[in-house]
């Protein structure tokens, strides 16, 4: 029922992070993989080297997710590569993480291009391509500071809680045949969470009932449920991966937490 062979799948913001654990595992349970990039074309290339590695097969495609006709351009070159298309992860995004009074208005429209505007034009277009093979399963990556508010996240949050709302949204007006659910990842071991803070997993493995921080291999099987057969009877859900964070939601202080970088990503 997890089997994907067959489907092909576009994950969105897949060159690093939690995208490339994604469409890594994605692959490892059968799709054919699209991995979209902005501006890190080594980093998609990598990712489609470790499949490719593994025996599975993907392609680079470059497309801005925060621009409708980038984001369309790309889900029609996807479906010419491949001849279908199945899966849909919008996992790309931009954080601008800082205190409220720092956030420009270029800092909130990047935001809330890359999470929500570009990701619902985009759902819309693929669900297109799905129809024409049957139906598919699309699949948002949201965040627990939708649940539990985190500071320096505002502009983030905001997004992250409108692509909540999109995800219902869709899963009503999409169905049926296309199926739309979220999953909100907790705080993860990654190389920008570090560049934040060198302590960062120890700080937040401190305040998860888990014991430790994620991994990104860790949203994998989720993924893979959702865009799965198994979860054929499943809509409209966002499921929390977050090793219980949110029972409880202590935060560790992050007022030294280096954000500058934030704004020098591409």
């Amino acid at each position: 029922m997890n089997d994907l062979t067959g489907q092909v799948a576009v994950v969105t913001g897949a060159s690093k992070g939690i995208g490339q654990s994604l469409a890594i595992g994605l692959a490892a349970a059968g799709a054919q993989i699209a991995v979209n990039y902005k501006t890190d074309a080594d980093g998609a290339e990598q990712t489609c080297t470790q499949i490719r590695e593994a025996a599975g097969q993907a392609q680079a495609f470059c497309a801005d997710i925060g621009c409708k006709s980038s984001f369309e351009a790309m889900i029609d070159d996807v479906a010419a590569h491949f001849g279908r298309l199945d899966v849909l992860v919008n996992n790309a995004a931009r954080t601008r993480f800082g205190p409220l009074d720092e956030v420009t208005e270029a800092d909130f429209d990047d935001v809330v291009d890359t999470i929500l505007r570009g990701p619902f034009f985009g759902s819309i277009a693929a669900a297109r391509r799905m129809r024409e093979t049957g139906g598919g399963s699309i699949i948002n990556i949201s965040s627990i500071a939708v649940r539990q508010i985190i500071r320096f996240h505002s502009a983030y949050t905001m997004a992250k809680g409108g692509l909540e709302s999109m995800t219902r949204q869709l899963a009503l007006e999409l169905a049926p045949g296309v199926r739309v659910n979220g999953l909100a990842p907790t705080a993860t071991n990654n190389v920008r969470n570090l560049e934040y803070d060198p302590e960062f997993p120890q700080k937040w493995g401190d305040v998860t009932p888990a014991g430790r921080c994620a991994e990104g291999k860790d949203y994998v099987g989720p993924c893979v449920f959702l865009a799965s057969p198994a979860a054929g009877f499943v809509t409209g859900q966002i499921i929390y991966v977050d090793g219980g964070w949110t029972l409880q939601g202590w935060t560790p202080e992050m007022s030294d937490f280096d954000f500058s970088a934030d704004r020098d990503r591409g």
